[in-house]
């Protein structure tokens, strides 16, 4: 018996609210210990190697411009992430990464690492990355869909 388009694009997207559930129940624990919540860290890793404007995070993040802008101001608020100004866009500013910010996504490191090691013990390094390789080919169809 063969699954149907429809069933498969069902499944697949409560698949995909199942397992942000279990992302978000995750990045709690991880985060926790350094001062932060998943959502600070979820904006403070799109910033970790380059500063972007708050509508550039949310794009990436697949999270809506007005969360990101909450969260951005308590992360300066809180010395986390700092505002600079923005050479292409005189409004928007650049949420930047601070040192103290850096500081927060290093102490949760120790126990990604620890995380991501007996993941790949329950999957296996090959279907690990098949895994996140289809999520990734997911997330772009449904992107190009999106910008039809």
């Amino acid at each position: 018996m063969t699954r149907s388009e429809q069933d498969l694009f069902s499944t697949a997207a409560i698949t995909s609210f199942k397992l942000n559930g279990q992302f978000l129940t995750i990045a709690e624990e991880l985060a926790k210990p350094a001062g932060i919540t998943a959502a600070w860290w979820q904006v403070l890793g799109a910033v970790l190697h380059e500063p972007l404007p708050v509508a550039g995070i949310a794009r990436e993040m697949g999270i809506t411009r007005q969360s990101v802008q909450r969260i951005a101001d308590l992360l300066v608020q809180k010395g986390f992430a700092e505002y600079r100004p923005n050479p292409l866009h005189k409004r928007a500013k650049l949420v930047a990464i601070t040192e103290e910010g850096h500081d927060a996504v290093r102490r949760i490191n120790p126990q990604h690492a620890k995380l991501a090691a007996r993941l790949n013990a329950e999957l296996g390094i090959e279907q690990f990355a098949r895994i996140v390789d289809s999520l990734t080919a997911l997330s772009a169809a449904l992107e190009a869909i999106e910008s039809e």
